[in-house]
């Protein structure tokens, strides 16, 4: 997703790295602002308390590389609404991977659109529907509860941009194919991915011989004619930025302050 950075002529002064530890924003990212102020946004204190520990490790490993010389980032583990960032926003908001960990997509949306500033743009990824097709498939034929959330399509994704208040949405998938020597392999990387928001999923553990099957089955199922094991991952990628407040006209139309400086700043947009 760095790549996609490079058409922007945009240099943030701040920026919020949604997701950092598994979004992997700090490298590439102030490789390309090394000026701007890092916000880290985890959604628990433990998931905070992770990323900086990551950070640590990587600065130690890093020390003399030029993105280096930024102010240390700021960890955040509360909601956004009420951090102590510029009133007016952040230029860029960077949340790779991020897309599916959220139950509540709107609700996400809506809340990275209020974190930016007027012209500010967002950066974000997750996974699409034809990720682990092949693990779905198999779960159904097994009438076993599906084992994912219905990932969102790249064209869905767009609108709900729009519906969230963002402009001009630009969306891109890739399809790829990951391997496995065996389902041993497959299931501990699958656990490296983070958590699952599907709901209906088992509450409870799962026994010893419920594992052995899945093992078996995955083993039978998704076997290439290599001997390995396949699963596709598509991966969704959005770009959109945040435009100049619209307020419709009515007899009586309430403005918020900042909504009313953003239209000063920036002219009232055309109708």
């Amino acid at each position: 997703m760095a790549a996609k950075l490079a058409p922007i002529r945009l240099q943030p002064d701040h920026w919020i790295d949604w997701g950092a530890f598994l979004g992997g924003g700090a490298g590439p990212v102030q490789e390309r602002y090394p000026q701007a102020r890092r916000w880290v946004a985890e959604v628990l204190p433990e998931l905070a308390e992770r990323s900086r520990e990551q950070w640590r490790s990587q600065a130690a490993r890093t020390w003399w590389a030029p993105w280096r010389r930024e102010v240390d980032p700021v960890w955040l583990s509360t909601s956004p609404d009420s951090v102590p960032w510029p009133e007016e926003g952040v230029q860029l908001l960077w949340a790779n991977m991020a897309l599916h960990a959220h139950s509540d997509l709107p609700t996400l949306l809506r809340q990275w659109e209020q974190s930016l500033a007027v012209d500010g743009f967002l950066m974000c990824s997750g996974l699409g529907p034809d990720t682990a097709r092949e693990l779905r498939a198999l779960y159904r034929v097994l009438d076993w509860p599906l084992p994912t959330i219905d990932f969102i399509d790249m064209h869905d994704l767009g609108d709900a941009l729009v519906e969230a208040g963002f402009a001009d949405p630009v969306m891109d998938m890739e399809r790829i194919t990951l391997t496995w020597a065996s389902a041993e392999e497959l299931l501990a990387e699958l656990r490296t991915w983070g958590g699952n928001v599907a709901q209906g999923r088992l509450a409870g553990l799962r026994t010893p011989r419920w594992r052995a099957d899945l093992v078996q089955e995955l083993g039978r199922a998704l076997r290439r004619p290599d001997g390995r094991l396949g699963m596709t991952v598509e991966v969704v990628y959005g770009h959109a930025i945040k435009p100049t407040p619209r307020h419709k006209l009515a007899p009586e139309t309430k403005v918020s302050l900042n909504d009313m400086r953003a239209m000063i700043k920036h002219g009232a947009p055309k109708r």
